[in-house]
């Protein structure tokens, strides 16, 4: 018997930024898809719930439970948190929105291997996919952040992305009338001017309603035998092997168990090592950790690692394959994870794992794009 899934359906500014303000604009009173409203906040509803903790789970069979998730935002948080999102005047120049480099179209991530910041400068690493981004519980590459309030600080007011400080921030925001109304709405117990938690709390909403759990896999796994083709199994067969052990990082149905690895990743051509999470005082065994990411949207994603090293999702896997430590330079004495092996997979099992990890590819509740934004910036898409 097909089991149904129940997809819940919501229907005068500072320094050099200068843009004509946008009023008429008015928030959602609806929880977006996957969510359903109970006692005026949002709540998460998915079949998952209904499986046993991921804790239980070993390295996370068909029917195991999601990890803990932020939820209890308001609709009118979430909605103002995606006009934020998009709205270019969060940064120093009002040139640059969040989405600029978590592109909705690239499953929020971004196409080029490292982001460009206010001043075209590169950046000096990948920008992850934000999808499920509500179930982790540390953030960044190097894991060094915490809760979603404390990450978006990062690429607010790092020098080399957004360009702003929390002064300049809430100076420009207060001074767009459209934007005081709609903090006023969205936290109507709210001090009379927007303070910067308020924008911290709402960008939050708005990611942690990123949620994709309706792939392929996810028929799959909820009972619909046919959704898989036999290529496809056979993928996630040698995913979930212990020859392979993609499963022991990579645990469904998040697919990441979110630890920090050293895996030995290469850095690009002509770039210096990036130590991750050994850069963090007392994590000096970390030295070239990173953040195991989740595979969810991985097709959608390229390029690939901390850096975007890799092109395609098969020289990813083929790196796995390669030898424990054989991409470790020259100099460097590492403490590889214990998972990380020779599994010596054949070329037919990696492209196998290729077809498996297109299957985990799920975008149908993408939120939409503003067409205008308070600011009266052309909005990022």
């Amino acid at each position: 018997m097909r089991l149904r899934l129940w997809l819940l359906l919501g229907a005068s500014l500072t320094g050099s930024v200068q843009a004509l303000t946008v009023d008429g604009i008015a928030l959602s009173q609806q929880c977006p898809a996957s969510f359903e409203l109970r006692e005026r906040v949002c709540r998460l509803t998915t079949p998952y719930q209904a499986y046993r903790s991921v804790t239980d789970a070993g390295v996370g069979g068909l029917k195991s439970g999601l990890p803990k998730f932020r939820d209890g935002f308001s609709p009118e948080q979430i909605d103002l948190g995606r006009l934020l999102f998009f709205d270019p005047v969060l940064s120093s120049t009002g040139k640059l929105a969040c989405a600029n480099c978590h592109r909705p179209a690239s499953a929020f991530a971004d196409v080029r291997s490292r982001s460009l910041g206010v001043g075209g400068q590169e950046v000096s690493r990948n920008a992850p996919s934000l999808w499920n981004v509500g179930f982790l519980q540390r953030f960044f590459w190097d894991g060094r952040a915490h809760s979603l309030e404390e990450q978006v600080r990062g690429p607010l007011y790092g020098a080399l992305e957004m360009g702003t400080t929390p002064a300049k921030l809430v100076a420009t925001l207060n001074g767009i009338p459209a934007y005081r109304r709609l903090f006023a709405d969205a936290f109507p117990a709210g001090p009379a001017n927007i303070s910067s938690e308020q924008v911290y709390s709402a960008l939050a909403a708005f990611e942690s309603s990123l949620v994709s759990l309706n792939s392929r896999y996810d028929l799959y796994a909820h009972g619909v035998a046919n959704a898989l083709s036999a290529p496809e199994l056979e993928g996630l067969n040698v995913f979930r092997s212990f020859v392979a052990r993609c499963a022991e990082c990579h645990t469904p149905p998040l697919f990441t168990n979110q630890q920090v690895a050293v895996i030995g990743m290469p850095e690009p051509p002509g770039r210096t090592f990036d130590p991750g999470a050994g850069a963090t005082p007392g994590n000096s065994a970390l030295r070239g950790g990173f953040r195991i990411p989740s595979l969810r949207n991985v097709a959608l994603t390229a390029p690939y690692g901390h850096a975007g090293q890799f092109a395609t999702l098969r020289d990813t896997v083929a790196f796995y394959t390669g030898g424990r430590g054989h991409a470790v330079p020259r100099g460097e004495t590492l403490h590889l994870h214990w998972h990380i092996w020779e599994p010596k997979l054949s070329s037919r099992e990696l492209d196998r794992l290729v077809d498996f990890l297109q299957t985990l590819s799920d975008e149908s509740f993408r939120p939409a794009t503003p067409t205008a934004v308070p600011s009266g910036l052309p909005p990022a898409t």
